[in-house]
Formats: C-alpha cells, structure tokens, sequence
C-alpha cells in the first residue's frame, strides 16, 4: 500500500474529498477517515487544518491517523441514544477498528486507528483508546 498524506481543512466539503482520495481503500477505512475528520469539525470547528495520512501495517491492517492543532481536546466516546443525531462517531471507530488511541503532543494531538485488512479476521473492537504522550 502507498501512504497517502494529505494536508486540509477540517469542512464539510472535504470529507467527500478525502473518501475520492481513499476510493482505492475498503468502506470501513473510508468511514473511519470520515468520523475523524468530522469530529475535528465538529469538536474544534470549521476550519481547523488537519493532516490525515493512511499507510499499512506490519500486520497487514491499514493506520487511518488525523492530526490537528488541539492537544488539549480529547476524543471521548459518547453513548448516543437511537434518537440522537450525532454522538456516533467514534463508537463506530471504535467498532470498526482493532485498536484506535491518541498521540499527544505538545502542539499537537494525533487520533489513529487501525481497520482490519481485506485478508484479516475482524476482531473485538476496544472502546477504551490508547493514549501515548510523545516527548
């Protein structure tokens, strides 16, 4: 897999953009792009640069990673009802994903995932993240 780096603004308008990026990639690479960005929209605002990148793993998974300009803002997941109209975003990361964490930075944080390749067994997915502080 060729790593992809792409450097944009957290808007509505480029999430389509990021998923004709990742159109070479399965549908649950492409969500879980999406739901990061979006939560930088939606927890930091429009507007927000960000850099998304996508590479493979030693263990034949694809790394989803959206960085932005907000250590101080941590993702959570939230327990949205049926009725509500956002809150999922992460749970489906979550679901999604055989592991997804946090790299805080002191200018910086990097919120990534990990999805099963086409190849690998689907696993249980992790609600808790992992966060690593980078020096």
């Amino acid at each position: 897999m060729t790593p992809l780096e792409l450097r944009l603004l957290a808007t509505p308008k480029a999430a389509p953009e990021l998923r004709r990026h990742l159109r070479e990639h399965g549908f649950d690479v492409r969500l879980c792009a999406t739901e990061l960005l979006t939560n930088v929209i939606d927890h930091l605002g429009e507007g927000t640069p960000v850099t998304v990148r996508v590479s493979g793993t030693a263990h034949g998974h694809t790394r989803v990673e959206v960085t932005d300009p907000a250590p101080g803002t941590l993702p959570t997941v939230l327990s949205a009802t049926g009725t509500a109209e956002s809150g999922r975003g992460l749970s489906l990361v979550a679901r999604l994903s055989r592991r997804w964490g946090v790299e805080l930075d002191a200018d910086r944080k990097t919120v990534w995932c990990e999805v099963p390749g086409p190849e690998q067994p689907a696993a249980e997915p992790s609600q808790e993240p992992t966060l690593l502080k980078l020096p």
